[in-house]
């Protein structure tokens, strides 16, 4: 009789060694390799679907149940979709189990829902619920930590959504590895994953992230769910925003802005006004500017503060706003504005704790700086937005249009943008002034 044949599987990311060794060769982790019997014969595997034409294919839409907010149903690119896998991460406490549950109890009655909770018990999500005032007749809650059990219980009542929280705490039966290794991640998702494609089930992941904001746990999670959504916090607010960094069914980089009630979360249909709370066009070093974030224009204010250098070593210091990108702009400004800082400490600030990733926030920034750095405020009911170049030219941007209108909508009277921005004709109750050298854009701001 043949002897077994055996081998060392890594506990916590899973790969396979012919002998034991004392480190991982792929996750270099110590003391993780773990002895395993290898079968002898290969098992048997059901027969998979066959390929299908795709002219075969009927064009009947795609389905999408409402979530009860508009901001959420927003950042799933128009609701949820049957079938779709969504991870969402954000930092201890930020309120991912509070957000969902409440979602859950906003999703039509006649689909069911399948909370699985493997970090409270059904009392403690009992109590949220009843503080919440949520009730939904079809929302059937598991406290466990087995996925197969999950699976199973899940496909008993017929649900149609599952709510994982966490992924971290899920653990497969075929697995050594403790919860929360990367094997055990890799495998709970892509389990969870063909749950949802075959039976046609939206799946909720709820992930924690690491230090560094990201979710933790191995990349390729995040790219075999179909959406990721983060959920930011700023401690100093009292909103709370869900970024999509990816969305198979939607726009990415769409976010939906919530403010955290005695009631639970409650959706935030103009986030424009909140950005712009508490603004004083009278003050020097402080802009209005429009940003683009997904599918939509949203208005921020935006701060500068130039002071004389203490020191030696000049600080650039900035909130919202990449750090290399203010360095690069005040070089542009000396060199193309006559305006140097060599001596002077920058800090900017993005208001309401959003952060700027496109360029178009280039020209208001130098038009913030320069306005603290001569204490001059810039017009009033005055916005701005464009990209500046090295050579001190103002760029285009998309939706140049739709900013400015959003900006007419809010009271905007001035709007120093580029000269390629320009619409024709014009907007009602705004006055548009088109720049092509930042030159031309500090003369049109202060007159």
């Amino acid at each position: 009789m043949a002897r077994p044949k055996t081998a060392y599987v890594c506990s916590n990311c899973g790969a396979h060694s012919v002998k034991w060794q004392g480190q991982c060769a792929e996750c270099e982790t110590w003391n993780t390799l773990m002895q395993t019997t290898l079968s002898s014969a290969a098992p048997d595997r059901p027969t998979g679907p066959e390929p299908t034409a795709i002219t075969a294919l009927t064009d009947n839409g795609v389905t999408r149940y409402a979530t009860g907010f508009g901001e959420f149903d927003r950042v799933l690119g128009g609701g949820l979709v049957p079938g779709a896998v969504i991870l969402l991460g954000g930092d201890p406490g930020v309120g991912k189990s509070t957000l969902l549950q409440q979602v859950a109890a906003g999703l039509p009655d006649r689909l069911s829902v399948c909370y699985a909770s493997g970090e409270e018990s059904l009392q403690q999500i009992g109590q949220r619920a009843r503080r919440l005032k949520l009730e939904s007749p079809s929302l059937c809650l598991l406290a466990d930590t087995g996925l197969e059990n999950v699976l199973a219980q899940a496909d008993a009542i017929a649900s149609g959504v599952l709510i994982i929280d966490s992924i971290q705490t899920l653990t497969s039966q075929d697995l050594v590895s403790a919860p929360g290794s990367v094997a055990q991640l890799r495998a709970c998702v892509s389990r969870l994953v063909q749950f949802a494609k075959y039976r046609d089930v939206a799946v909720f992941l709820i992930g924690h992230v690491t230090k560094e904001g990201a979710i933790a746990g191995p990349r390729v999670v995040e790219h075999m769910v179909d959406t990721v959504l983060y959920f930011e916090n700023d401690p100093a607010s009292r909103y709370s925003l869900v970024r999509a960094v990816k969305n198979r069914f939607g726009a990415s980089n769409e976010i939906g802005v919530f403010a955290m009630t005695d009631s639970g979360f409650r959706e935030v249909r103009n986030p424009s006004a909140i950005f712009l709370e508490g603004n004083d066009d009278s003050n020097s070093g402080s802009i209005v500017s429009v940003v683009w974030e997904g599918s939509r224009p949203l208005l921020v204010e935006m701060q500068a503060l130039v002071a004389d250098s203490t020191t030696g070593n000049t600080r650039r210091l900035a909130q919202g706003i990449e750090q290399n990108r203010l360095a690069l702009l005040i070089a542009v400004l000396q060199r193309h504005g006559g305006i140097s800082m060599s001596n002077e400490d920058v800090f900017v600030n993005v208001v309401g704790g959003l952060r700027i990733a496109e360029t178009s926030a280039d020209l208001p920034l130098l038009l913030a700086i320069v306005s603290s750095f001569r204490d001059r405020p810039v017009r009033p009911k005055m916005m701005s937005f464009g990209e500046v170049g090295l050579a001190g030219e103002v760029r285009p941007v998309k939706y140049g249009t739709d900013r400015i209108v959003a900006a007419a909508k809010q009271g905007f009277e001035l709007a120093v943008v580029p000269q390629a921005n320009v619409p024709r004709p014009y907007p009602d109750g705004i006055k548009i002034v088109g720049v092509s050298k930042l030159s031309q854009a500090l003369e049109s701001s202060f007159g």
